[in-house]
């Protein structure tokens, strides 16, 4: 989508806007949004972030999806004078923000970790003065590269049918964290399942029952800060112990090198076991594995089966694909039972 494209729907008669999801655990799939609820989403963001007009804002995003379209509800909302560049793997080097200095960005993980690997991108990354990263789980190594960054950074939560963002958890300076904080008017809780529940009115018109599994501080009745074990999708049943996938996959991390993802498998016995999904060879992935102590990553946590793969299943927004990445372990277990 380009930008007039998105201008031409904003500026319709229509109160409502069409909205496609990330398909991280299934196929993307349309929403439709009032435009009133996306203002008050970026009215929200600006505050936090103390924007103010004639700011600059940095649109590397793709206008498919959420992310992107709220950057530029933000320019209107906040008075922000938009710089825009092909969405890419480096933006950065299209626009050089030492000569252009940019208030604000929102990035991607994959985004931010290939700025890091040049030189020069590395550096007009850190003159961005606030960027948020969002659409994916932000690595712990990537965290500690962040943490000596001179001007703000921060991990967001949301998801499309939250309008972005609704929480951020500081990744730069002395006060950078692992738990996330709710945004001004953002009311959450936790249902029977330990699953996040949003209410936030003036975004979404009902309470939102999340499928992500977290742990809360509370500060008078209320959550101050909480952190995501991950979703409860993605808990893998093996003999009765239950596994979140993405716990395994922040402990392989600090030992692969190369992309993987895990994935659940079935079995005959456990009736789940955990599977690995790398474009290492499996041999050379199994050895670096049994490196790693039981305490770290305990015997049912342990991939099963290896799985050598071109590459790692991911949806348009660069996350995990969960959904592909299960079906080529049904199908490689499919293999093993002929």
């Amino acid at each position: 989508m380009k930008l007039t494209h998105f201008l031409n729907d904003w500026n319709s008669p229509s109160p409502f806007i069409t909205l496609k999801t990330s398909g991280s655990t299934g196929d993307p799939k349309p929403i439709s949004v009032e435009k009133k609820r996306m203002v008050a989403s970026a009215r929200r963001t600006c505050q936090a972030l103390g924007l103010r007009e004639g700011d600059t804002a940095l649109l590397c995003l793709p206008l498919e999806f959420i992310a992107g379209k709220m950057m530029v509800v933000r320019s209107f909302v906040g008075g922000l004078k938009l710089i825009v560049v092909e969405p890419s793997g480096h933006p950065l080097q299209l626009i050089d923000t030492l000569a252009t200095p940019v208030v604000f960005a929102a990035m991607t993980p994959m985004q931010v970790y290939n700025s890091m690997m040049r030189h020069d991108e590395l550096k007009r990354l850190k003159a961005i003065n606030k960027l948020i990263i969002g659409g994916g789980p932000v690595s712990q190594d990537m965290a500690a590269e962040l943490l000596n960054f001179p001007n703000e950074v921060w991990s967001t939560y949301g998801m499309t049918e939250t309008l972005s963002h609704i929480a951020l958890r500081k990744l730069s300076g002395s006060d950078a964290s692992e738990w996330y904080e709710p945004l001004p008017g953002i009311s959450l809780s936790l249902n029977s399942d330990g699953c996040l529940v949003v209410d936030a009115p003036d975004i979404c018109p009902d309470t939102l029952i999340t499928r992500d599994r977290a742990e809360i501080i509370e500060n008078h009745g209320h959550i101050s800060r909480f952190r995501i074990l991950g979703r409860i999708d993605n808990v893998i049943n093996s003999g009765g112990v239950k596994i979140q996938i993405e716990e395994v996959e922040r402990v392989l991390e600090h030992y692969l090198i190369l992309p993987f993802v895990i994935a659940p498998c079935p079995d005959p016995k456990f009736g789940q076991t955990v599977v690995l999904l790398t474009t290492d060879s499996p041999e050379n992935a199994a050895s670096i594995i049994d490196t790693i102590p039981l305490d770290i990553l305990p015997k049912f946590h342990r991939p099963r089966h290896i799985i050598q793969v071109d590459d790692i299943p991911l949806t348009p927004t660069g996350k995990p694909a969960r959904a592909l990445a299960a079906r080529l372990a049904a199908g490689y277990s499919s293999r093993l039972a002929l």
